[in-house]
């Protein structure tokens, strides 16, 4: 849940008392192992820290730290693992499901200071970064050899790679290009026992289990990024993009199957519905269609003459599902333009809307038109706006709930809102998350996605490598009480309130 502007804090905020005698204790050992200026313990200092992009969920950490070197970070996970603290590691802090959120008898490890690209090397085609690099950055050191890093989630002028790895980020072009999961060759983790272990590699295969891609996407939960090796693709020679609108969303969600059904792998194809295009196009001026009841873009990129090719094959698919209008940029610029609106949804979302949801789940492609006539008719319901702006190809969708977070009744609306969407993409056959990660914001859909048995299988796999489960606790796998009570609540209809529930 993301806010446009400072407000106070909302009932799903989180304060749990601290006890004074052991926070002393932890910063006091801390300080005796680190620089004093990596340390900070009082309100003013930790206030920053108290949430990440979904800051209707807020906590005071008990102590940041903020460390300089990897020999810092080992020691603070000895540390915290001697005295049974839990450590919950933060990137940029702009992700949206409370995956970085503190924990209030914990510290919050801030990774920003991890921000050197130790090497690109373009034979290689591989660039070697700290976690606190940004997406971005890591293009921009690429660019003067013709490479870049694919993977480019909408705030990746902001967002760490570190943060990519933790929720296995996407993307508008991850549907060619893959996630972070399919771009990440190595990662350099240390654990809680502050043993540091390398996983992956610069070989085309690893020997034995597949254990970074078990680590990509486990939200912090089995150690702390130290160290990644990222793959880059050179840069096309040519991309252009297809703006297509059509009169209703199940014509654009059938255009999309057409699409993918035909053969064609576009390097984007994302959807923008009537109330998304109305939102972002004051802001943006990208050009698009008013009038559309849902636009798509769909990029080609390769030689010149694979662009051609492709672009006069999307052109008959569009047009052949029921088009009603089709651009296709004429230069770079325009590319660039036609982009901006959809990258730029989110502060156009902060224009027109005090507050906003982010949601994030994902859904088979061929129930595009279906999930999205049943979003709009809980718009109804709940008396809330809803803009939809997501990654078509894939399925993954992100509904941007748009509410006044001042407002306690509309801010409870907008929770359940956001509920029933996450469980209507369970119940049509998708998941609760395609690249926000679960966090605190779906632990509870969790219980509706997997069965009690396969969340056991997780759980320990977590214990292998966090016994003490010290390493973002309460996050991500929901716990044996945790589901009984969501059972018993979905049976009444009611919300669970994180704030009620028993610690991991």
């Amino acid at each position: 849940m993301m806010l446009a502007e400072a407000t106070t804090h909302g009932p799903l905020a989180l304060q749990r008392p601290v006890d004074p005698g052991r926070q002393l204790q932890v910063a006091a050992a801390l300080q005796s192992a680190l620089p004093a200026h990596c340390v900070l313990w009082r309100d003013e200092d930790t206030r920053p820290y108290e949430c990440d992009g979904l800051s209707m969920y807020r906590q005071l950490p008990m102590v940041v730290v903020l460390p300089e070197t990897e020999a810092h970070v080992i020691k603070v996970l000895k540390i915290c693992r001697d005295l049974a603290v839990p450590v919950v590691a933060r990137g940029a802090g702009t992700g949206l499901s409370g995956g970085a959120m503190p924990h209030a008898e914990g510290v919050l490890l801030g990774m920003a200071k991890f921000n050197r690209i130790t090497q690109v090397d373009p034979l290689a085609r591989t660039a070697t970064v700290q976690p606190g690099v940004r997406n971005l950055a890591i293009s921009e050191a690429a660019a003067p050899f013709g490479l870049y890093y694919a993977p480019d989630p909408s705030s990746q002028i902001a967002c760490s790679i570190g943060g990519n790895i933790a929720e296995n980020s996407g993307g508008v072009h991850c549907l060619k290009y893959g996630l972070t999961v399919h771009n990440v060759l190595r990662a350099r983790v240390v654990t809680i026992d502050g043993e540091v272990i390398e996983l992956g590699g610069l070989a085309p295969d690893a020997p034995g289990l597949d254990l970074l891609a078990l680590y990509i996407g486990s939200e912090g939960m089995l150690g702390v990024l130290t160290e990644a090796t990222v793959r880059l693709v050179p840069k096309p020679k040519l991309a252009r993009v297809i703006m297509a609108s059509f009169a209703t969303v199940e014509a654009a969600g059938d255009a999309v199957n057409a699409v993918i059904s035909a053969g064609i792998i576009p390097a984007g194809l994302e959807m923008i519905d009537r109330k998304g295009v109305a939102m972002v196009e004051p802001f943006a001026k990208a050009g698009y269609d008013l009038d559309a009841a849902a636009i798509l873009l769909c990029e080609s990129d390769g030689t010149p003459e694979e662009v051609a090719e492709e672009i006069a094959h999307m052109q008959q698919v569009f047009e052949q599902a029921g088009a009603t209008r089709l651009a296709v940029s004429r230069d770079e610029s325009e590319r660039l333009r036609f982009w901006a609106g959809r990258k730029n949804a989110f502060p156009a979302a902060g224009r027109v809307s005090p507050d906003y949801y982010c949601m994030d789940g994902t859904i088979p492609r061929k129930r595009l038109g279906e999930v999205l006539n049943a979003i709009a008719a809980m718009e109804e319901r709940y008396q809330l706006r809803c803009a939809n702006v997501f990654h078509a190809g894939d399925g993954n969708l992100h509904p941007l709930i748009l509410f006044d977070a001042n407002d306690r009744d509309e801010l409870a609306r907008a929770d359940a809102f956001g509920v029933e969407i996450l469980e209507l993409c369970v119940s049509v056959g998708g998941t609760v998350t395609g690249e926000h990660g679960v966090g605190i914001e779906k632990i509870n859909q969790m219980c509706s996605q997997f069965s009690r048995e396969e969340l056991d299988y997780f759980l320990a796999v977590k214990k292998a490598f966090d016994p003490q489960a010290l390493l973002n606790p309460e996050k991500l796998i929901p716990t044996l009480h945790r589901c009984a009570e969501y059972g018993r609540m979905r049976v009444h209809g009611g919300q669970l309130p994180f704030a009620d529930l028993p610690r991991f």
